[in-house]
């Protein structure tokens, strides 16, 4: 099996060298990392462009515009030709030792129909409420057990998102995912991952309870689609 696993770049430019740092460390043959620079404004194409000829495990794919979370991730994805893609945090809140285990998870149980996700340790309790409320609000909606639905990594085969239709630009490409994979019939497999707080910058979209309050409401209108779409 290979994989290759994407990370979504916007302004990140302090982070980039550290995931890169991180990676070669406990790169493992047959992963390739792609960094997706997704419309940023910051100097983060300046970084890679110096740091990517150290590291030959790693590309880049270049997003003009910012058109969501999820598009630069999609992007990614559709560059990508291993037996098994997937994604994961630029920010170092997830571990990039993380996607060595997905990937030890997959080549041990040699199936071709696996979805491997991380499930996130350490956190605060108001986050750990609000992704619980979160999770049965989906569960009790769309009639499949999901929780921890925004842990990363994702890992699953390119053949399986072959299959998506018409998915999300933002960070309800997360739920898609997920909903999709239980509805396809694949295996789910969870594994802890730490999550610490950011060694630089700040979250894009998680500012404050008026922030949570957004995400609530675009992530129950896109339930709501989900659920009246009746994909199968």
């Amino acid at each position: 099996m290979t994989l290759s696993i994407i990370i979504p770049c916007y302004n990140e430019a302090k982070n980039i060298p550290l995931i890169l740092s991180r990676f070669e460390e406990c790169i493992r043959p047959g992963i390739e990392v792609v960094l997706v620079n997704n419309g940023s404004t910051d100097n983060s194409e300046q970084v890679i462009s110096e740091l990517l000829p150290k590291y030959p495990f790693a590309r880049v794919v270049k997003v003009e515009k910012n058109k969501g979370y999820g598009y630069g991730i999609l992007q990614g994805l559709k560059s990508a030709e291993s037996d098994y893609i997937g994604w994961t945090h630029a920010d170092m809140q997830t571990d990039p030792a993380d996607v060595v285990k997905a990937f030890r998870i997959v080549n041990a149980l040699k199936r071709r129909d696996l979805y491997v996700k991380g499930r996130r340790k350490n956190r605060p309790l108001s986050d750990r409420f609000f992704t619980c409320g979160m999770g049965i609000y989906e569960t009790m909606l769309l009639h499949k057990k999901l929780y921890d639905i925004n842990a990363q990594p994702n890992v699953f085969p390119k053949s399986f998102f072959e299959q998506w239709q018409d998915p999300p630009y933002d960070f309800a490409l997360d739920l898609y995912a997920t909903y999709m994979a239980s509805v396809k019939g694949l295996k789910l497999v969870r594994f802890d991952v730490l999550f610490p707080d950011r060694i630089h910058g700040h979250s894009h979209w998680n500012t404050g309870l008026k922030s949570k309050v957004k995400f609530i409401k675009r992530t129950v209108s896109f339930s709501g689609k989900l659920k009246k779409a009746g994909i199968k």
